[in-house]
C-alpha cells in the first residue's frame, strides 16, 4: 500500500465574485512535482445576466494548464488563433511552451442565462527541454473522453490522458502525465497500482473518500510518499475525485507571476518578451 504522508486542506481564495479554493500551493504544501498548481472553482450558482468568468487577457510561459469543466462552460481564445466553448464535463488541455496570451471566460449564453459552474484549473509543469516548445491547445467535450464504468456501475472514470484500465486517454501530452476524473456512487471501490516512483495527484472535489483506510473530504489534498504502490479507494458517500500521477522531472523551478521556468534570468526575459510582444498579438 502506497503510504499517505499529510492531507491538506484547500485555503478559500476568491477571484472577484468567485467562490475559489486554492489546494496547490498553500502554506503546507508548494508543489508534488511535476503538478504545481490548483484552483477549485465554485460550485456556485450564476444569475441571469451575469459577467461570468474573470480570466481576461493573460500571458503563461514554461507549463501547462489542464482544466476541467465539471458544471457551466468554459470559452478558450488565444494568441495562437485556437479557440472553443466547452462544457460540462469536457477538458482543456493548454501547452504554453516558449508562451502564448489567452483568455478564459464564460460564454455569452452562460452570461446571459446564468447557471452552475464548477470548474479545476491543474498547472503541470513543463521540463527544461520543453519549456520552450511551440503552445498547441486542445478543448474536448464530454463525449470525446473515453468513460470506463468500474464497479458494478458505481464507479465512472473519465480516462483524460495516460492509460486507465487499458484504455488510454482523450489526450497525448509532451510528457508522461497520468490524469483521470473518478465518480463514485456511495460505497463504489476501486483500486490500482502506480510505480513508487512516480508521484500521486490526488484531490477531493466533493464527497468523502476513504484511501488506504485514511479518509479525506472535500478540498482535501492527500500527500503520498514514495513508498509502496497500491491504493484502496472506497467512496463513503458520493464524491467526485481528480486523480494523476507521473514520473517527477527534479529540476529546479522558479515561479513568478504566469511563468514558470528553471531559473530567475528565465522569468525575467519572459516578462521582457511579453513586453516585447513575443507571445503573440491579443485580438480580443
Amino acid at each position: 500500500m502506497r503510504s499517505i504522508k499529510k492531507i491538506h486542506t484547500a485555503v478559500s481564495s476568491p477571484i472577484a465574485d468567485l467562490i475559489t479554493y486554492r489546494a496547490l500551493p498553500t502554506n503546507s504544501i508548494d508543489h508534488i512535482d511535476p503538478f504545481l498548481f490548483l484552483n477549485h472553482h465554485g460550485y456556485q450558482e450564476y444569475p441571469e445576466n451575469n459577467n461570468g468568468l474573470p480570466f481576461g487577457p493573460h500571458p503563461h510561459r514554461g507549463f501547462e494548464t489542464v482544466t476541467f469543466i465539471l458544471k457551466g462552460d468554459l470559452t478558450h481564445k488565444d494568441s495562437g488563433g485556437f479557440e472553443s466553448v466547452i462544457k460540462a464535463g469536457g477538458v482543456q488541455w493548454m501547452t504554453a511552451g516558449k508562451g502564448l496570451i489567452h483568455a478564459e471566460v464564460s460564454s455569452e449564453e452562460f452570461k446571459k442565462k446564468g447557471g452552475e459552474l464548477e470548474i479545476l484549473q491543474l498547472w503541470v509543469n513543463l521540463p527544461a527541454k520543453h519549456k520552450m516548445t511551440e503552445p498547441n491547445y486542445v478543448g474536448l467535450q464530454k463525449e470525446d473522453i473515453p468513460q470506463l464504468s468500474l464497479d458494478d456501475g458505481k464507479v465512472n472514470l473519465a480516462a483524460v490522458s495516460g492509460n486507465w484500465e487499458n484504455k488510454n486517454g482523450a489526450f497525448e501530452p509532451l510528457n508522461d502525465i497520468q490524469m483521470a476524473t473518478v465518480n463514485f456512487a456511495e460505497g463504489g471501490k476501486f483500486s490500482l497500482e502506480i510505480p513508487s516512483e512516480r508521484n500521486i495527484f490526488f484531490y477531493v472535489v466533493k464527497g468523502k473518500i476513504s484511501i488506504n483506510g485514511e479518509e479525506a473530504k472535500m478540498h482535501n489534498l492527500v500527500e503520498f510518499t514514495n513508498e509502496g504502490e497500491k491504493l484502496e479507494i472506497e467512496a463513503l458517500e458520493e464524491s467526485i475525485l481528480l486523480l494523476g500521477h507521473a514520473t517527477p522531472f527534479k529540476e529546479p523551478i522558479v515561479a513568478q507571476g504566469p511563468f514558470v521556468m528553471n531559473s530567475q534570468q528565465e522569468i525575467q526575459q519572459a516578462f521582457q518578451d511579453y513586453q516585447n510582444g513575443v507571445f503573440g498579438n491579443w485580438n480580443g
